[in-house]
């Protein structure tokens, strides 16, 4: 089976990035796969990072490229990752920061630091990290595009899981900010926040959704939007994927900021 066959389905007709090398982080399962295998698909050399060595190694299999151990809460891992990919490729194009957990406590009593770092490790640090290590290969290459997953829960209240929500919200900010800020290097930086998504996130979860009736969005999907990211021209944006709507550009109107408000 190839990426292809996985993924035939892809807006991409196999060339939209011939001669791309791209990384995504978390790219053993769920949303990581289908990326890893999407940008395949559209022709691109994919490095596949995860901490999940076994199935880390059987998605770049699928995907033709290579993979690489990282642990994205280790800035020096991730310096490590972005220089096996310009050894392995001679370069980077594309960097998916794609890797993320659950936090699995709350700030009260049930709070737990070791639980707290890991998850802001995995979900904010690893985006900030991996972006800082990134720049330097996609600059060389005249620019590039960073896509990190964030969540709905990034544009919404999550009481189920607040210091998720947070992490997320965060990088929700560090897109809209990072967008113009690297626009002079040519490195476009944008964030995809899907809904509850077939991954193994959601495995706590699959009972509660399953008997409220709510829909897991299919990591294809989600890939599909990335790759639509990735090839168009936008940047800061924060695309949102949730069932029954066509995935598009959250439109954040109305934001109080410092300049005088236009009349109205």
């Amino acid at each position: 089976m190839t990426a292809a066959d996985v993924l035939g389905e892809a807006q991409t007709d196999g060339t939209a990035l011939a001669g791309k090398v791209a990384l995504v982080t978390g790219g053993a399962s769920g949303l990581g796969r289908a990326m890893a295998l999407a940008l395949a698909h559209a022709g691109a050399r994919v490095v596949v990072a995860d901490l999940d060595a076994r199935a880390g190694r059987e998605v770049a299999d699928l995907a033709g490229g290579t993979f690489r151990a990282c642990d994205v809460s280790d800035l020096d891992a991730n310096r490590a990752l972005v220089r096996f990919a310009q050894e392995v490729y001679g370069g980077v194009d594309i960097a998916l920061l794609n890797a993320g957990v659950m936090t699995g406590c709350g700030v009260g009593d049930d709070f737990d630091p070791a639980r707290y770092r890991r998850a802001m490790g995995a979900n904010l640090d690893g985006v900030v990290y991996g972006t800082h290590a990134v720049l330097p290969a996609l600059r060389a290459r005249g620019g590039g595009a960073i896509v990190a997953t964030s969540s709905l829960a990034g544009l919404a209240a999550v009481p189920l899981d607040p210091l998720y929500g947070a992490n997320k919200h965060a990088v929700v900010g560090l897109a809209r900010s990072l967008g113009p800020a690297l626009a002079p290097d040519n490195v476009r930086f944008n964030a995809v926040c899907p809904g509850f998504a077939e991954s193994r996130i959601i495995d706590p979860l699959r009972d509660m959704l399953s008997e409220q009736g709510m829909p897991v969005i299919p990591a294809e999907l989600v890939a599909d939007t990335v790759l639509r990211i990735i090839t168009g021209g936008g940047t800061g944006e924060c695309w949102f994927v949730q069932a029954g709507r066509e995935p598009e550009p959250f439109r954040f109107r109305r934001v109080p900021g410092p300049a005088k408000p236009a009349a109205v």
